[in-house]
């Protein structure tokens, strides 16, 4: 039975690094799954920061979608994956795959898009539950802040919000990160 942490907190509080510290208690192989898109050199100097703060011996993988596809071509079935992190992942599956305009979309189309999120995160979820795996997900703690001014930011709240719900839920352990300091909240 596969078995799953969530670690959250805000930007910059150290959730990645407590994560990574985490998984290098661990005497498996590693398999870091990158959700974010580079578009810049500001993301590219990022990506790097965290390749090199990782070190050698991870397999990085790629993707926002078709995770648990994309995880069993690429593993042997009983590694040690962070996915970092899940609010990329949201993002991308929100803006990547269609123009819309978030000002006056339907809240059926919201509701579409959303469903296909949670469809995409429970499927991985599910998978890993049933197999030998360890999974540590970062995400984003987006609810505590002011209610954006605009409607995508108001959306992306809110799913991403559910999304975390969903793998705090499903997780046995989770850790909320503040200031580099990990509490342990389940």
């Amino acid at each position: 039975m596969g078995r799953i942490t969530y670690i959250t907190g805000g930007s910059r509080s150290g959730k990645s690094s407590f994560a990574e510290k985490k998984i290098l208690e661990s005497e498996r192989k590693r398999i870091y799954i990158a959700t974010a898109l580079v578009f810049d050199d500001e993301m590219k100097s990022r990506v790097a920061k965290h390749k090199s703060q990782r070190g050698e011996n991870w397999k990085t993988l790629e993707a926002y979608k078709n995770l648990k596809n994309i995880l069993m071509e690429n593993s042997s079935g009983d590694e040690i994956i962070l996915l970092d992190c899940l609010t990329n992942m949201v993002t991308n599956n929100m803006i990547m795959e269609e123009e819309i305009d978030w000002d006056t979309i339907s809240p059926m189309k919201v509701d579409e898009i959303e469903e296909k999120i949670k469809k995409e995160l429970l499927e991985f979820i599910d998978y890993i539950d049933k197999s030998e795996y360890q999974l540590i997900v970062v995400s984003n703690e987006i609810g505590m802040g002011l209610v954006p001014a605009y409607a995508l930011g108001r959306y992306f709240r809110d799913i991403c919000g559910r999304m975390n719900q969903i793998v705090a839920e499903k997780s046995q352990e989770a850790y909320f990160v503040v200031s580099g300091i990990p509490m342990k909240i389940k």
